[in-house]
């Protein structure tokens, strides 16, 4: 990038006003069509937002205006041509939030453990060390466990992910699978077909769902598949490539189950897996499959492990008091079926691979 500052007198007799000159390159000039827009339009968003003049030649970009402006402006362009990284085009939400973000000085955007998602003028952040944790090993791994307490933020964090993945061009598709078993109560009786039986047992997943993209977008995506919530039955048989896959309440899966769902992950997906094994509702006598795969995958250093205690509870202040009082209740009732080494009511050291430091990396908190 070269940088030529020229004076303009004309505005001020007795104080010049400085104009910087800025050359970009274009990282991909096959995609120059995208990065400008039908008929320049995007260039011209950017030049009626910062008062820039913006020049094309050959294959590089000339910014000139003052020196603030321009800076917002390139800001704007290095995240299009990332974005451009990873899809060939761009839509007009895209440049918008772009032009946006640089607006109000990047103060909401880029930081470290943000996840931007489709709701507009929403991030997802952690919000203890645990959640952000948790978040890094995601990131990080194509398959993820993570086991806590009821409010934690295991499955809204899952889906948040995923949601930031697809907005990011880095999957093709999302899929939600959740073991269809009843929590003490018989509903094979209940009036339809079979999507109305299963959706009552799938309704938290398109709770976290609905809050991160807008419901008409998620009628859409699931029209086209790229959105799929499914009872862990319909897995069967199936290989998903280039998708982000969350098992949910994964506590509630036969072993028979959990290998089923672990050996349906295709070429360049990743994998959440989800579960608190305090609230295991399988008949007694039957190990649960989540139990089961963490004492199986423990020693595999690609395989994260995450384990969520009550201090990164997040629902209303209540919940952990509850958490707390039930302790004892669910740590009888299941301990034999909690990992190995380890009792449902006690809190678990955070962890997700033996070779790593036990202090959980430092990922900024973005407040709502």
């Amino acid at each position: 990038m070269l940088l030529r500052k020229s004076p303009k007198l004309g505005r001020s007799k007795s104080r010049p006003i400085i104009d910087v000159t800025l050359n970009i390159p274009l990282e991909q000039p096959d995609k120059r069509l995208a990065l400008f827009g039908a008929a320049d339009r995007y260039l011209r968003l950017i030049r009626e937002n910062f008062g820039v003049q913006v020049i094309s030649r050959n294959d590089e970009l000339k910014l000139v205006g003052e020196n603030d402006a321009i800076a917002k402006a390139a800001a704007v362009i290095a995240q299009m041509q990332l974005r451009l990284r990873k899809k060939d085009w761009l839509s007009d939400q895209d440049v918008s939030e772009a032009i946006r973000h640089a607006a109000l000085g990047d103060r909401t955007a880029g930081r470290e453990g943000e996840l931007d998602v489709f709701t507009r003028g929403h991030s997802i952040a952690g919000r203890t060390p645990g959640q952000k944790h948790y978040l890094a090993t995601m990131l990080k791994h194509d398959l993820t466990f993570c086991v806590g307490p009821a409010g934690s933020g295991k499955t809204y964090l899952a889906v948040a992910v995923a949601v930031h993945m697809l907005k990011q061009g880095k999957v093709k598709r999302i899929v939600l699978a959740r073991p269809a078993v009843e929590a003490g109560e018989k509903l094979g009786f209940l009036p339809g077909d079979l999507q109305q039986k299963v959706n009552p047992y799938l309704r938290p997943l398109f709770d976290a769902l609905n809050d991160m993209v807008d419901f008409e977008q998620v009628r859409r995506l699931m029209a086209s598949d790229v959105i799929e919530v499914v009872p862990l039955a319909f897995m069967r048989g199936r290989t998903l490539n280039e998708s982000i896959i969350i098992l949910d309440e994964a506590q509630n899966t036969t072993v028979s189950q959990m290998l089923m769902f672990l050996t349906r992950l295709g070429e360049g997906s990743k994998m959440i897996v989800t579960g608190d094994v305090s609230q295991i509702d399988l008949p007694d006598g039957t190990e649960s499959g989540l139990s089961d795969a963490l004492r199986r995958l423990n020693p595999l250093r690609q395989v994260g492990q995450v384990f969520l205690d009550k201090q990164d509870i997040v629902r209303h202040n209540l919940v952990q008091h509850i958490v707390n009082a039930y302790g004892d209740v669910s740590g009888t009732q299941h301990s034999r079926r909690a990992p190995l080494g380890t009792n449902a009511s006690t809190p678990i050291a955070v962890r997700s691979d033996p070779s790593e430091p036990s202090e959980p990396p430092l990922i900024e908190e973005v407040s709502d």
